[in-house]
């Protein structure tokens, strides 16, 4: 396995069961991941239609024991890491002093331990933050990435086919609640998860046991009509979904409030904690430079990330992200403009037309 400094892609384990479905590998979140198995628009209507398996090893796995491991990551995470419920996951990102982004973490909180899921490409340097905390603390982080991969179900047929597969009714529990289940006799966690208010669902398992689950879930998701899915499916439907990424759509460049993060992420009852100060003086202030946007672009060139955006020939922002929708036919993204631009309904300009800030119908 390469990290992210490398300049080479980090290989997922199911590598060996794409090659035989003749799967078109890509790069997506510093991991070499499919892009799509044949057909993207028909992915993407899995997704949107019935139900959707996706290869999710781009993370990162980390344990914290030791008595003062709640007391520790509360100190250095924007959420309320001292109240979880056990099972219960919440995402929280990790802040440098000045307030800009260093990583997005979800943390689960366990009878023995916190486990900690963040992203592969950063895994080296966020261990090294996250270990220049731990001073007089008595708490120990231990990587795990190398013994876990993630597997998910997405799409409106989700939740049936998990309860089916494991029994698992996860209409009544809360999103990112983890509990412990099987499906075909494997072993694996399984975490609620509702993208776009859809509820799906996560399995986490043992990384020798990733191929075998695969193949099961594969063939159920296709007695329901569904099948795999890649990456340019599910980076369009979470661009219509107005759910950004973490490395795409903000990360060091941004504090929480530019890139709207301030209400999922943040809790601003708990004390302190790194990049507070800044936090607090944005949101006491009540305004921020640039936003981060939906956009709507017309024709159908998809633009690259980085296209300018510009209001009365003035450059206004830029493109972070962006994705043909394939019904209705449409070409949408993500970017940052100027609060004067940042309306709903503000026409911008770009290289080859016209922009809508949204959000907008998909």
């Amino acid at each position: 396995m390469e990290t992210a400094s490398t300049g080479i892609a980090i290989e997922t384990p199911l590598a060996a069961t794409h090659a035989r479905a003749n799967a078109r590998m890509g790069v997506w979140f510093g991991c070499a991941l499919p892009d799509d198995f044949g057909d993207a628009a028909r992915e993407y209507r899995f997704l949107r239609e019935s139900v959707g398996l996706i290869d999710k090893n781009r993370r990162a796995y980390l344990s914290f024991t030791g008595p003062d491991r709640v007391r520790y990551l509360n100190a250095i995470l924007t959420n309320n890491i001292k109240d979880l419920p056990l099972g219960q996951g919440i995402v929280s990102l990790l802040l440098n002093p000045q307030g800009h982004i260093l990583a997005e973490i979800e943390t689960y909180a366990f009878a023995d331990r916190l486990f900690c899921v963040s992203y592969a490409m950063i895994r080296e340097r966020l261990i090294e933050w996250l270990d220049k905390y731990i001073i007089m603390d008595d708490v120990m982080l231990t990587d795990e990435t190398e013994r876990y991969g993630t597997l998910a179900l997405e799409g409106p047929m989700a939740a049936a086919l998990a309860q089916e597969l494991a029994g698992v009714d996860l209409s009544h529990i809360a999103d990112l609640f983890s509990q412990d289940g099987t499906v075909a006799s494997i072993s694996c966690r399984i975490v609620k998860r509702s993208p776009g208010g859809i509820t799906g669902a996560e399995f986490v398992v043992a990384r020798d046991k990733l191929q075998e689950l695969w193949q099961v879930l594969l063939e159920a998701v296709r007695r329901h009509g569904g099948g795999p899915v890649g990456y340019s499916a599910l980076s369009a439907i979470r661009i219509a979904q107005g759910m950004p990424w973490f490395g795409y759509d903000f990360g060091e460049k941004q504090i929480p409030h530019e890139a709207g993060l301030q209400d999922s992420h943040i809790s601003y009852t708990k004390g302190c904690y790194t990049g507070q100060e800044i936090v607090e003086r944005v949101r006491s202030r009540g305004q921020v430079n640039r936003l981060r946007v939906q956009l709507l672009f017309t024709g159908d060139a998809a633009p690259e990330a980085g296209t300018p955006l510009t209001m009365d020939g003035k450059e206004v922002g830029y493109v972070t992200r962006a994705a043909r929708l394939p019904a209705p036919a449409r070409v949408i993204g993500m970017g940052y403009v100027r609060k004067e631009a940042s309306a709903v309904g503000s026409t911008l300009q770009w290289a080859h037309g016209t922009v809508s800030v949204g959000p907008f119908q998909t």
